[in-house]
């Protein structure tokens, strides 16, 4: 069960053409495991819950519905935070392996980021957190060919030379005492 003390967004839905391909999908590329499965008595269509987590029923749900004729996802992105920059680069090949599409890298300062488009064209990030704030949005390229210590030494560089850089430390500090507005 996921502890809260406020409201936290925990988890997401996309409606989807392809029910099977699509749970392929984010089962081999993000090794989310399949929790329940079922139509829906609300929603009345075919409905794929995912975790990676044992701590949460499901934080993707796969539903089928999605119109064939759609032209694009009204989903900005699904975002999903990985433990390294390696995972960067090895959940990159993964998905296209699988189809993704329009692959593009960034250095967020506070974040080394990949957007790509999954099979049915919604928009994917996978992003490993930096120990850095600078002011969003701000998005220069990221090249995951370079080695690790080069990348970290890069991004701290150019948040350094930004004038709202912070460590991360002091930003959550500054977060705790903000009210709601």
């Amino acid at each position: 069960m996921l502890k809260v003390t406020q409201p936290t967004p925990s988890h997401f839905g996309i409606y989807v053409t392809d029910v099977e391909k699509m749970v392929h999908f984010y089962t081999t590329v993000f090794g989310l495991k399949q929790t329940d499965r079922g139509v829906g008595k609300t929603f009345k269509a075919p409905l794929v819950f995912l975790s990676a987590s044992p701590d949460q029923h499901h934080q993707l749900v796969i539903a089928g519905g999605r119109p064939p004729e759609a032209t694009f996802s009204t989903v900005m992105q699904l975002s999903f935070a990985v433990p390294s920059i390696q995972h960067l680069r090895d959940l990159t090949a993964a998905a296209t392996a699988l189809g993704a599409s329009k692959v593009l890298p960034l250095n967020h300062g506070n974040a080394l980021s990949v957007y790509f488009a999954d099979p049915e064209g919604n928009t994917v990030e996978i992003y490993l957190d930096m120990p850095f704030y600078i002011t969003q949005p701000h998005g220069d390229p990221l090249d995951l060919t370079k080695d690790d210590e080069t990348l970290m030494r890069e991004t701290e560089a150019i948040c350094r030379s930004d004038p709202t850089f912070m460590p991360i430390a002091q930003w959550q500090a500054q977060f705790a005492n903000k009210t709601v507005q």
